[in-house]
């Protein structure tokens, strides 16, 4: 992994106090200085990995007015299929060159989230879509819920701080597509540059090189996980509730040189968000006399709102 730190969730899951200690300050002092890891040893097993991207690869397969069907208007692109160019990054007149899916949060015994939240749109086309696409999310979200565990305990907090806002909460999955690059793009990139809404982003490896992350310095440093790894970062929601103390870093997505623009590429990345009522007020742990809370009091619910006003997804 190039430039980033490499983590193994096995440490913070053994029964050795020292190996744990040793996962929470490296994984803190990372978000901290770059707010990107590659993390080994989650529960994402390769073979529903290579399943996922085979059914994933199948759906952008489809002819586009079939997967138009599953397009829902007015949810924000909050579930099933979002059309090509259709988001762009806050402050960006172009769309982003990709198309993508969005699966949502399966809500277990809680008949209030369950209403709120819109519902999974079934693909007809592709039997096992769906199915696998569920399988990833939980495998996904429960490596989530223990990252959060290991940051709550490095700010200063409850063990399962993170845990009764997350479990239910609003996460997503999304599938993405960049498919090859017919003509010169004027100004557009497969994903400009941004910063995660969320608490946390978990990416599934990348079928083709891109991603580049901004370090402190002011460089683009490009990222590359291996095929055991995740890359996960920190979202925009986490920085604002530890007042800047752990980093929502800019990234993008680049165009591949000209003698590559045939060639399409999938990324898979999980978007950890709460459910809508977590307060993302500047937690007390993080303010100082040196750091002097920076943010106003907002809901995890408003945030989101405003974002995707921002980027389009929302009128």
């Amino acid at each position: 992994m190039k430039n980033i730190p490499s983590v193994n969730l096995a440490d913070f899951l053994s029964e050795d106090a020292k190996r744990k200690q040793k996962f929470i300050q490296e994984i803190g002092e990372a978000y901290e200085e770059i707010g990107f890891v590659a993390l080994k040893g989650h529960f994402l097993s390769d073979e529903l990995s290579q399943n996922l991207y085979k059914e994933v690869t199948a759906f952008f397969d489809l002819p586009k007015e079939v997967k138009e069907s599953y397009e829902i208007d007015g949810i924000g692109g909050q579930r099933g299929y979002t059309s090509f160019g259709k988001e762009s990054a806050k402050g960006k007149k172009e769309g982003d060159l990709k198309e993508f899916w969005h699966f949502g949060q399966e809500v277990v015994g809680n008949d209030k989230l369950k209403a709120e939240y819109p519902k999974n749109v079934l693909v007809n086309e592709i039997p096992d879509f769906n199915k696998t696409g569920m399988e990833a999310y939980k495998m996904l979200e429960k490596t989530a819920i223990y990252v959060l565990r290991a940051l709550a305990l490095y700010i200063g907090l409850d063990e399962k701080y993170f845990d009764k806002y997350v479990i239910n909460g609003n996460s997503i999955l999304r599938p993405i597509h960049y498919p090859p690059i017919k003509g010169e793009p004027k100004g557009a990139v497969r994903a400009a540059a941004h910063g995660d809404i969320n608490l946390i982003t978990l990416l599934m490896g990348a079928s083709a090189a891109g991603l580049e992350v901004l370090n402190k310095k002011g460089e683009w440093i490009p990222v590359t996980a291996l095929p055991e790894q995740l890359v996960i970062n920190v979202g925009d929601m986490l920085e604002r509730l530890t007042n800047n103390k752990l980093r929502s870093t800019i990234h993008r997505v680049v165009n591949p040189p000209r003698d590559e623009w045939d060639k399409p590429r999938y990324s898979i990345p999980f978007f950890t968000h709460p459910i809508s009522e977590m307060k993302l007020n500047c937690l007390p742990e993080c303010i100082t006399e040196t750091h002097p809370k920076v943010y106003d009091d907002i809901t995890a619910g408003e945030f989101l709102n405003e974002r995707l006003r921002e980027l389009g997804l929302l009128k």
